[in-house]
Parts: C-alpha cells; sequence; structure tokens
C-alpha cells in the first residue's frame, strides 16, 4: 500500500514543530513525507493517490501528558480531534482535511492515520520541550509501524 506521511507543524513555535522534525527523520529513512507546516491545503497540489496518509502533527490535550503520542484512524481522527483534542493551529488541519476529501474522490478513499504529540510549550522558540524530544525515538516507530 502506498503511503504519504504529511508533516504539520510550525518550527518556530517550540514543540508545534514536531511534526516537521519526525517527518524529516523519516525522510531521511527513505518515506515519502510531505512537509507541509501549518498549510493543509499544500496536499491538494502534491497528492499522487496515496492509499495512505500518516499525518503526524502536535496537539493540545489535557487528557495525555506531554510528550504522549495519539494514533487514531479513519473516521475517529475527525471525531475526536473536533471534540477532544486541539490542534495547535488555529485554522484546524483537520478541518482543512475533510474540505480537501470533499473535493477530491481519491483522497476520501484514502486511509488516513493520525499520529498526535502531546506538545508541553507552544510559544515563541525553536527547541523541544525534553518531554517531547525525549519520546522522537517512540514517535517514529509509531509511525514505521503503521507504514508497514
Amino acid at each position: 500500500m502506498s503511503t504519504l506521511i504529511l508533516a504539520l507543524g510550525n518550527e518556530l513555535m517550540k514543540d508545534d514543530g514536531v511534526g516537521l522534525k519526525v517527518g524529516r527523520i523519516l525522510a531521511e529513512k527513505g518515506y515519502n513525507v510531505l512537509e507541509i507546516g501549518t498549510d493543509i491545503f499544500k496536499l491538494q497540489r502534491y497528492y499522487n493517490g496515496e492509499e495512505r496518509i500518516i499525518i503526524i502533527d502536535a496537539i493540545l490535550t489535557d487528557k495525555y501528558k506531554p510528550g504522549e503520542i495519539v494514533h487514531l484512524k479513519g473516521e475517529e481522527v475527525f471525531e475526536k480531534l473536533k471534540a477532544e483534542i486541539r490542534s495547535a493551529h488555529f485554522m484546524g488541519a483537520i478541518d482543512g482535511l475533510k474540505l480537501l476529501m470533499a473535493l477530491d474522490e481519491r483522497l476520501a478513499k484514502a486511509e488516513i492515520h493520525f499520529v498526535g504529540v502531546v506538545a508541553k510549550e507552544i510559544e515563541l522558540g525553536t527547541e523541544l520541550s525534553e518531554e517531547v524530544k525525549s519520546n522522537i525515538h517512540n514517535i517514529i516507530n509509531a509511525i514505521e509501524n503503521i507504514a508497514k
């Protein structure tokens, strides 16, 4: 199954950059990674019909500790992220993805996974918090297991 990993985030806002940092490591390992930063609509220009899409991004929630990984799949992505977990971005990437899926039949058929990393600090700076940084290896492993 062909897989596209979407690396989201803003590397100038501390933990919000975790998706981009993990995406770069996965790209170096040979995975198909698209860095989209905070613009989910870049997906429309670069989507090539991959059957599986794995989104990696920072999330804000009180239900989990900073650095923890939350894996959602299929409709659960749209339900849980809207109700229980907040995107670290003002314009939710998941809302944008839903719109793109309505516009592109191929995208609507893709298997969607969301790997969220609970952020501790979303403020100006380029360093990840220790909680997030110390879990990078586990985040990469989680994504690689989904991509198999």
